[in-house]
């Protein structure tokens, strides 16, 4: 099975591209490192204030996929000071 997590991200007083590269590159490998997901930035990417991330993992128990995105998804609610979560959606495959 594949999960994927998108969250649509707000970056209040982002100016550039560059300033939003720069916020949003330490989230993904953040992210990366510590839940062990695939990540990229997949949206909006000529907006200044706005992103979709997308996390992808594969594994074989649906239940234990939803669950591991779903700790991601509160992860980032909590702990990412560099903006805000618009939107989440989780889907499995």
């Amino acid at each position: 099975m594949i999960g994927t997590l998108t969250l649509h991200l707000h970056l209040p007083g982002c100016a550039s591209l560059k300033e939003k590269h720069d916020r949003i590159m330490p989230l993904l490998a953040r992210l990366h490192r510590q839940f062990n997901l695939s990540t990229a930035e997949m949206g909006l990417l000529d907006k200044w204030q706005e992103t979709v991330v997308a996390c992808g993992m594969v594994g074989n128990d649906a239940a234990y996929l939803r669950s591991a995105l779903e700790t991601v998804r509160k992860w980032v609610e909590a702990n990412w000071p560099d903006g805000d979560v618009l939107d989440t959606k989780i889907e499995l495959w």
